[in-house]
């Protein structure tokens, strides 16, 4: 099967809830790898080279997934409660800033990780500590 046909079976079989879940499950996976070195690393150096080995894209990455939700949260016709809207976007904007703060070399990885997996947990109907078991 084609990309393009794959790509298309996914969008037919998943509902939007749970494409959301597979994209940040991904990206917080991949921030899960950065956060004990880049945390812990001292010196703007080590976290310049830890950027440089790959945190930089995946931070980029995780921006524009937040942007899209932000996006999607505003448009009129999202069904979602207003508080609930409200306090998603104010998540999102924090998140906005953090890793613009990481990429600058300040701040840390660890609450952008926890707040991914919460909303990870959130979508798929579980509580933050079983999706911790389960490595996501």
């Amino acid at each position: 099967m084609g990309l393009a046909a794959y790509k298309k079976t996914i969008r037919e079989s998943e509902s939007p809830r749970q494409i959301e879940r597979r994209i940040l499950s991904r990206v917080t996976h991949e921030l899960q790898t950065y956060v004990a070195d880049f945390d812990k690393s001292e010196s703007r150096f080590e976290r310049q080279q830890i950027l440089a080995g790959g945190l930089r894209d995946t931070l980029v990455e995780n921006q524009r997934i937040w942007a899209a939700l932000r996006s999607d949260l505003a448009e009129p016709g999202n069904t979602i409660p207003d508080s609930l809207k409200a306090s998603l976007i104010s998540i999102a904007m924090w998140i906005d800033r953090q890793c613009s703060a990481v990429i600058a070399g300040e701040g840390g990885l660890a609450g952008l990780v926890e707040i991914n997996s919460n909303i990870v947990a959130g979508l798929a109907g579980r509580g933050a500590t079983e999706m911790a078991h389960e490595g996501v």
